[in-house]
């Protein structure tokens, strides 16, 4: 047993965790370029808190590079904590926020039970290997009555990507590797937050315009985002040289360039209080739906008369 907890099995690793972080380093020198972008997914995601009228204290932004702890501060929350798997991405988020920066596992979070009332991971979590256990410990990190906001791309995103680069490497070198990351689908995530013991799980689908002149454009944005491929399965060879170029080639072209896609899934869950809504019991209705809506009940098996 590893002292911060268990290890995620084998069979779970689907990413390179020290390749993402030094990824991730690197990123926190040009995250600047590609922040029209995560501004946007962070709008999108905080308008979230227009939806309650709960007032927060204690916020945690997990992952947000720099965009999201400035946006929590104007929305009056006193204590952010900007924390992410870089230590360079950590540091340069809380810089302009005035946040309090953490390096921190999203695997292996460093906090106490009960100590945010707030966590929001705006386009973090797809990096995640045990995406399970990140969102148990995540539930265990908020306060009761505790609001989780997260959004992370969903299956469809960079499709076109996927598609022109399985096309190619198929092409040069008679098979492919994995070049994109996986995504997940929106139908497993509400069930992710209930079975990490969330209430009021919701999940929902946006799609994010986006669009390049150029696929110079989109391939020079992933990489200063720190999002280029680490998949353990990738191949780990030089790609051919005309790997990029034919794969740029088969992307298909539209009047402002190219649309990449970008599916975000918006993860809504709260840590359980006894005050929250909760579903009546069998049984337990004291009116009848057949008043409500005005019209005749009748036995299963009876015939509507002319």
């Amino acid at each position: 047993m590893d002292k911060r907890g268990p290890r995620v099995s084998d069979a779970m690793q689907v990413f390179d965790r020290r390749l993402v972080r030094r990824r991730r380093d690197r990123a926190a020198a040009t995250i600047d370029a590609v922040a029209p972008i995560l501004e946007d997914c962070a709008d999108r995601l905080l308008d979230r808190l227009d939806d309650t009228t709960r007032r927060f204290t204690r916020a945690l932004d997990l992952g947000g590079r720099g965009v999201v702890a400035p946006r929590l501060a104007a929305r009056g929350i006193p204590f952010v904590v900007s924390a992410d798997l870089s230590p360079a991405m950590a540091a340069r988020a809380a810089k302009g926020g005035g946040s309090l920066p953490v390096a921190a596992d999203e695997e292996f979070l460093p906090f106490a039970p009960e100590s945010f009332d707030l966590i929001v991971a705006s386009v973090s979590l797809h990096w995640v290997n045990d995406l399970p256990g990140a969102l148990i410990q995540i539930r265990r990190a908020l306060a009761p009555d505790g609001l989780f906001l997260a959004s992370l791309p969903g299956l469809g995103t960079l499709q076109p990507l996927r598609d022109a680069l399985a096309e190619a490497e198929t092409s040069l070198r008679g098979g492919l590797s994995p070049r994109v990351s996986p995504f997940p689908e929106l139908r497993d995530t509400a069930g992710l937050l209930q079975r990490a013991g969330f209430a009021l799980p919701v999940a929902d689908a946006e799609d994010v315009p986006i669009a390049y002149r150029s696929p110079l454009g989109l391939f020079a944005d992933l990489r200063a985002a720190g999002e280029a491929n680490a998949v353990l399965a990738r191949d780990r060879r030089t790609p051919p040289r005309a790997l990029l170029p034919m794969a740029a080639a088969a992307l298909p072209l539209g009047p402002e360039g190219i649309s990449p896609s970008l599916k975000l899934l918006v993860l809504t869950g709260w840590a359980p209080h006894e005050s929250q809504q909760k579903p009546a019991r069998p049984g337990s209705a004291t009116h009848r739906l057949a008043d409500a809506l005005g019209t005749v009940e009748r036995k299963a098996g009876d015939r509507a008369g002319g």
